[in-house]
């Protein structure tokens, strides 16, 4: 009787016993179908769709049966629940059998007093009577022992009920809080398989920028020696030779540079400024960053971008590439640029006498290389993005140039990285930033 009080008082209702199954069924829908049809079919929007439909509702049941476990425990661990009622009335009837015990044993003991006190003048019937006094006393002192032993087994049995059913219910109500936690999570990843399909069904595609050999990027008064701590300033004119107004035309410099050997990269030791009339205030040109920006320029029109090159004094003797390009970007996001040229230099150690008469770099006729060293011929415009120039910096292999100077590899083969793709990632962000606006 009493294991049926304890297995009705912690059964757990019938909406804890769907928890289980609803869940694997929700995991089933949102992670093992792709393995049913395999790794490379994408499900679709409607069977992810369907997928967090079910995990929703497996969440929902288990938020429900975790309810409902909770109204368990509250009511195994109160002090009303029918098996706590029963232990405190048990534990009762054994305190007060144990004040009968010990009143009957006090009872007794006057009783032996009593009949031990009887002076020697006492008559027969005295005598008696207190003999008999003392068997009552004994017989009434041998029932409350009985009886007090039978309480404490029944306060006992009545504690361990009502313990038992609080440990039970704890046990069940941690089964179905572990069963919630990961229907949210089975939810949560549906929801986010979900969320990330629709965001690649409506996401624009990346915009595709086009080669613009009539936009023109040519470098002046770049001297082709350069001292090392000293400063430099030449121009770069653009030129818009297309029937069209181009909205926005950022012009692209970076400075590479080695020591002698080709082998030490010295590429932070120069240091870019541009300015323009517009702009007269010199302003740093970081790494990936434009050298300004000429919004518009029409068709057949050109502007000047003042330059400034600081180079560091602590640089070593080496050989440069200054990479110039151009890149466009319009209104209506088309977008597009040219590929870069490049401007050869020996860089002087400091303190270095130049020669007043030194001629101004010139767009160099290098032998283009493809990264697997095999020469290719002509004359080297390499696309530039200096969002990427660092990545080439361990390249160590040299290529012969029109100069004098040996220049590494990475002038010839990848340059800095590709103009087109620069510009068509500014667009994108841009893109990204108006619609979130």
């Amino acid at each position: 009787m009493l294991a049926t009080a304890v297995v009705a008082a912690v059964t757990t209702p019938a909406i804890l016993l769907s928890v289980t199954p609803a869940l694997a069924d929700a995991k089933q829908s949102a992670a093992s179908q792709a393995q049913q049809r395999g790794e490379q079919d994408k499900p679709s929007i409607e069977e992810l769709e369907k997928a967090a439909e079910k995990a929703q509702k497996a969440y929902d049941d288990a938020v429900a049966a975790d309810k409902a476990a909770r109204a368990v425990l509250e009511t195994a661990l109160s002090d009303d629940a029918p098996l706590s009622v029963a232990a405190k009335a048990a534990k009762k009837e054994a305190a007060d059998a144990a004040t009968a015990k010990e009143n009957a044993d006090k009872a007794l003991a006057d009783a032996k007093a009593a009949l031990a006190a009887l002076p020697e003048t006492a008559t027969a019937e005295e005598k008696a009577a207190a003999e008999k006094a003392v068997t009552d006393a004994e017989t009434a002192a041998v029932s409350a022992e009985g009886a007090k032993a039978t309480a404490d087994e029944k306060a006992a049995t009545a504690g361990r009920a009502r313990d038992d059913a609080r440990v039970a219910a704890v046990r069940e109500y941690s089964k179905v809080q572990n069963a919630a936690k990961a229907a949210l999570k089975v939810k949560e990843a549906a929801d986010k398989a979900l969320a990330d399909a629709k965001d690649e069904e409506t996401e624009p595609e990346e915009p595709s920028c086009v080669f613009e050999s009539k936009l023109s990027t040519v470098v002046t008064g770049l001297p082709s020696k350069i001292v090392a701590g000293s400063t430099t300033d030449f121009s770069l004119r653009v030129s818009n030779g297309t029937d069209r107004t181009l909205d926005e035309v950022s012009p692209r410099v970076y400075f590479h540079a080695t020591d002698k050997g080709g082998y030490n990269v010295i590429d932070d030791a120069f240091h870019l400024q541009w300015s323009t009339t517009a702009s007269p205030t010199w302003k740093n040109v970081d790494k990936g960053s434009n050298a300004g920006s000429i919004s518009p320029l029409k068709a057949g029109a050109h502007a000047d971008v003042k330059l400034r090159l600081k180079v560091d004094a602590k640089a070593p003797a080496g050989y440069g590439l200054a990479f110039v390009a151009g890149n466009y970007v319009n209104d209506d996001e088309s977008c597009g640029g040219n590929l870069s040229t490049e401007y050869a230099f020996e860089l002087l150690a400091a303190g270095s006498a130049v020669p007043d008469d030194v001629d101004d770099a010139e767009p160099g006729k290098t032998t283009p290389q493809t990264p697997d060293n095999k020469p290719q011929g002509g004359t080297s415009t390499t696309p530039v993005n200096s969002d990427n120039a660092d990545n080439t910096a361990d390249t160590g292999a040299l290529a012969s140039t029109g100069s004098p100077s040996a220049l590494p590899q990475f002038a010839t083969a990848a340059g800095a990285a590709m103009a087109l793709g620069a510009v068509a990632v500014f667009v994108s962000r841009r893109r990204k930033a108006g619609s979130a606006s």
